[in-house]
């Protein structure tokens, strides 16, 4: 079978619930569950490799003022991390431009590593609440449940056509 074909046969036994027509990285991040945890990996990872790539590229496009790619590279990292402490700044267009991309990448990492702990932290608090409400509930359950038990006890003890006060 020829590689169109292939690809057709797969598109066609994909079906609804496995789309066929998804690049690579797609498939292998959707193929679990996205979490919070896990967007948070994937965001991160993402980050890393935009760090090392800008500090790379640095040395590359601006080598009189980057002399080394550790150079390059401590200028991404003070980037990323948002602290920019102004001792290696990029001259020209392309550098600033990286600059940006990795300064963005920074942004929206800090950003998704807040809400990521703040999306577990409430979701922590929202079990123990349900659990909590479920053991109240299933606690005033068993009481009732004693109670009524209770109430047919005395019931039968009355004994048939008696009221429980001794009047017929």
């Amino acid at each position: 079978m020829s590689e169109p074909d292939n690809r057709r046969a797969e598109d066609e036994a994909a079906g609804p619930d496995r789309p066929g027509k998804l690049p690579i990285t797609a498939r292998l991040v959707l193929r679990e569950s996205l979490t919070a945890r896990r967007a948070a990996a994937i965001i991160a990872g993402v980050t890393v490799v935009i760090t090392v790539a800008g500090g790379v590229l640095e040395r590359v496009l601006d080598h009189r003022e980057f002399h080394t790619i550790g150079k390059g590279l401590w200028f991404a990292l003070q980037t990323v991390t948002t602290v920019g402490y102004g001792d290696v700044t990029p001259r020209l267009k392309e550098g600033r431009i990286i600059a940006a991309v990795v300064m963005l990448a920074g942004i929206g990492f800090l950003a998704v590593i807040t809400a990521s702990v703040t999306a577990t932290l409430v979701e922590s608090s929202r079990r123990q609440f349900a659990a909590g409400s479920e053991t109240d509930v299933a606690q005033r359950l068993d009481e009732l449940n004693d109670r009524l038990a209770r109430i047919e006890a005395a019931l039968q003890d009355a004994g048939p056509g008696r009221s429980s006060d001794g009047v017929s």
